[in-house]
Formats: C-alpha cells, sequence, structure tokens
C-alpha cells in the first residue's frame, strides 16, 4: 500500500477533505494520513511515498524534515529545495524571459538593516538611491511589497513619491519589490495541479478577503482564457511547482502575472466557495495518488536554469 502524508498548520478544511477523499478510493492502492514528526533521525526514510506540504515555509524543522524526506525518495509537494530558494524578484524576471506579460518591477535596499549588520555590510549599496530613475521606470500608481511573502501582507498602494517613502519607512528590514500598477478590468486566480491542470476562477482583490472569489462571473473572451491557461501552466512547468496559484490582471486584453509564488495557496472552502474547494480537492487527490502509484508525471529539473547561460535561448525552457 502506497502512502500519502499531509502536513499543515492552521487550515481546518482542505487537509481532512483531502485525507478523506483519498481514503475513500479505496481500490486505489494508496492512503492518506495526517504525519505526526517527532525528533527526525538524519537520512533516516519518511514511511511516505508522497508528503503535501502546506506549512514549511513558517516552520523551518518542518522543512529540514521534508528536505531529509526527499533526500531517501519521497516526493515532496512542493520541492521543497526549490522553494527554498525562490522569490518574487526572480519570478517576475523569469517571466519576461519566457514571454509572460509582468509589469516593470525593481527590487529595493532595505529600509533597515537586516539583523547582525551594520552601515559597514552596506559598502557595495549606492546611497542615496536615485529615486528619479526608478519613478521614471516605475510610474505611479504603483504597488511596494515584499520580494519573498503571501497573504497580501505588507502590500501598499501608493500614487506618490510622498506616499511611497511613507510605506518604505514602515517595511523595516524586509526586502521590498516596487512595481507599477495594472488598471484592470479582468482578474483571475489560477489553480495549477501536476503543471497539467488549470481553474481559472474570477478573483477581486478589491473586495474584503471572504469576497474576493466572484461567484457570478461575466462570459469572457476565450482567447483570454486561452492565454492565462497557457501563460500559468509556462510558469508553474518552468519553476517546477506541482501545486500553485498564478494571478493574472488584465489591462487593455493583456493578462499581466501578478503573483505566482504560492506554493501552499489558499483552498480554503470558507474563501474560494463549494465549486473551487471540491475542485482542488478532487484534482489534488487525483494527482497525489498518481505520483504515488507512477512517480511524477514531468521531469522535475528545474528547467529555469538554461537561462543562467547568456547564450541560451530564450526557447531553452
Amino acid at each position: 500500500m502506497k502512502k500519502v502524508g499531509i502536513i499543515y498548520g492552521m487550515e481546518n478544511t482542505f487537509p481532512f477533505a483531502l485525507v478523506d477523499e483519498i481514503n475513500a478510493r479505496r481500490g486505489s492502492g494508496v492512503q492518506a494520513e495526517h504525519i505526526v514528526i517527532g525528533a527526525v533521525e538524519m537520512a533516516e526514510p519518511s514511511g511516505y511515498d508522497v508528503i503535501i506540504d502546506r506549512i514549511s515555509h513558517d516552520i523551518p524543522f518542518y522543512r529540514a524534515y521534508l528536505k531529509n524526506a526527499a533526500l531517501s525518495g519521497t516526493v515532496v509537494i512542493n520541492n521543497p529545495f526549490w522553494w527554498s530558494a525562490d522569490d518574487k524578484f526572480f519570478n517576475y524576471a523569469l517571466a519576461s524571459r519566457l514571454g509572460v506579460a509582468v509589469p516593470k518591477t525593481v527590487i529595493l535596499p532595505h529600509k533597515e538593516h537586516p539583523p547582525g549588520t551594520t552601515d559597514a555590510s552596506m559598502r557595495n549599496l549606492l546611497y542615496p538611491l536615485n529615486w528619479e530613475e526608478v519613478f521614471d521606470y516605475i510610474g505611479f500608481p504603483a504597488f511596494l511589497k515584499p520580494h519573498s511573502g503571501g497573504g497580501w501582507k505588507h502590500v501598499y498602494k501608493v500614487d506618490s513619491p510622498a506616499e511611497l517613502f511613507d510605506a518604505y519607512n514602515k517595511t523595516g528590514d524586509l526586502c521590498m519589490v516596487l512595481q507599477s500598477a495594472v488598471n484592470f478590468n479582468e482578474y483571475f486566480r489560477c489553480y495549477v495541479v501536476g503543471q497539467k491542470q488549470v481553474r481559472i476562477m474570477p478573483y477581486d482583490p478589491r473586495q474584503p478577503h471572504e469576497a474576493r472569489y466572484v461567484l457570478n462571473p461575466p462570459a469572457y473572451d476565450p482567447a483570454l482564457l486561452d492565454r492565462v491557461q497557457k501563460d500559468a501552466l509556462t510558469l508553474c512547468i518552468a519553476l517546477g511547482y506541482d501545486l500553485n496559484t498564478v494571478e493574472f490582471a488584465v489591462e487593455d486584453g493583456v493578462p499581466y502575472a501578478i503573483d505566482f509564488l504560492n506554493p501552499a495557496p489558499d483552498a480554503d472552502i470558507h474563501s474560494v466557495g463549494q465549486e473551487n474547494f471540491d475542485w482542488i480537492v478532487n484534482t489534488m487527490a487525483d494527482y497525489a495518488i498518481e505520483v504515488a502509484l507512477n512517480g511524477r508525471r514531468q521531469n522535475q529539473d528545474l528547467r529555469w536554469w538554461r537561462f543562467l547561460n547568456p547564450e541560451s535561448a530564450a526557447g531553452a525552457i
């Protein structure tokens, strides 16, 4: 019998529904369970064929456990090695090389020194920054947000240099990016599972959290939806994520990839709604069973590495 385990934090709907759904398929040859972890011996197998990770980005102990499990052949969803290294600024740069539309973006130095550093640690840093050059490139309105993070935490919409400096002064030692705002008419949040299955969900980030998923959306241009699906798959295949959400803001018919570093995406029934919840539970159950029985569908080499060679063609991935 193949085994699938799941680790999670404060979630109360998705992990339990997923375990129940996998176990309800009694003829699959796969069983699922909630993992209980104590002290972890180095290089010891985890006992699981697949582990679904929903929390290790917040708990270093779990991240170390998952890397140790991967060493012995467990397939971890998502890859704990790449997830440890990924950040949004790199993702935007990669997307631009892949031909996916992204807003203009710059990364900014920490407003305050990171712990354990001083002025002497920053001797390679241009100071003061050429802010006029930044403003000319990005324009206003713009968004200031962490280069790695989620949940719309520490995100500021700024309409002028004064508003930017006020927000920047609140960011402490966080590393931030500044990004041109997209004046969107449509906005989509897409589940991507197994680098193959995509569910496009109309979404409105301007609404309260519990009301952001649009329950009765209008009809959309099929060509727009096709491009959204294609770009979502392009990004997740390049980044090697088995589970992700990709967000697009659409301006003048162009879907701009806004956020696609969500390897433990929201899957709570109370926010995503019943239909989206049923889809992600069933699709993840299908994928977890398939991987437990047959291994991953795709070669999981991180194909973006080809772009580190300046002689590589843009189509190398």
